[in-house]
């Protein structure tokens, strides 16, 4: 439930439309929804601003679907991580309104947002084409929150004339998401190029040595640029949402 419903829940008591029963039925689950096998959050996006997400590994179809349903009878969205094709057919014979990005494997059922359009872009880089996925993990929990997002792909360091073509894009950003694997140097470079936020973010992309992205996270931790934080190996999700929070912090006047 979050703070709309809950004025106009109030807004309707007050008036006499709702009975104190109603507004009890309907705070009933608040702040959390006992299923057994899971906890189901509903105060998160009241108390956070962004509302709990399903991560699907490790739970079955059932479990995820179960959840799912819980999730949208307080809210018009809920997002399944990680979702595989077994986990979108279980979702679609129960919803009538899931979409799937297969590259981020994120399960959206309901309606994402309208951007608003007071709130300055997040922008999402990737080095490579093998970085996508996790950049669209970013770009779809950003876009779930409200917040308009540019994507800008292909962009890494080998070729760094392709990421000076944008820096226009660049200047406008309210932060910027970056996705690298490799030896995760498009970070830094982006860092010195621009007076908004980064967030960098290792993949598990690159060849052996690359240690399945500890390469790429440690040279990101060690920039000598400010202003760049660092997430997980294959964070897209965690980059994503702080990304839209850093954003809709800087609202346009």
């Amino acid at each position: 439930m979050n703070e709309e419903q809950i004025r106009a829940l109030l807004e309707k008591l007050a008036s006499g439309e709702a009975s104190v029963d109603d507004a009890l039925a309907e705070l009933r689950h608040l702040p959390f929804e006992n299923l057994g096998f899971a906890k189901v959050d509903h105060h998160r996006r009241l108390r956070r601003g962004f509302p709990e997400v399903i991560y699907s590994p490790g739970k079955t179809p059932q479990q995820v679907v179960a959840i799912a349903k819980r999730l949208r009878a307080s809210d018009a969205l809920a997002l399944a991580t990680f979702a595989d094709a077994e986990v979108y057919r279980a979702l679609c014979e129960e919803f009538d309104d899931v979409s799937y990005d297969e590259a981020a494997q994120i399960a959206c059922i309901g309606q994402m947002p309208e951007p608003d359009d007071t709130t300055p872009p997040l922008v999402v880089l990737s080095a490579g084409t093998s970085d996508i996925s996790v950049a669209r993990q970013a770009t779809l929990i950003a876009r779930a929150s409200g917040c308009p997002v540019e994507e800008i792909f292909d962009v890494g360091v080998a070729g760094l004339h392709r990421l000076l073509h944008y820096q226009d894009t660049l200047r406008e950003a309210g932060a910027i998401v970056v996705v690298a694997g490799m030896e995760g140097a498009l970070p830094s470079v982006v860092g010195g190029l621009v007076s908004a936020p980064v967030i960098a973010v290792p993949t598990s992309v690159g060849y052996g040595a690359s240690f399945g992205g500890l390469a790429a996270l440690l040279a990101m931790l060690n920039s000598c640029v400010g202003g760049v934080a660092v997430v997980n190996i294959d964070n897209g999700f965690g980059a994503g949402l702080i990304g839209a929070m850093i954003c809709k912090q800087s609202r346009k006047s």
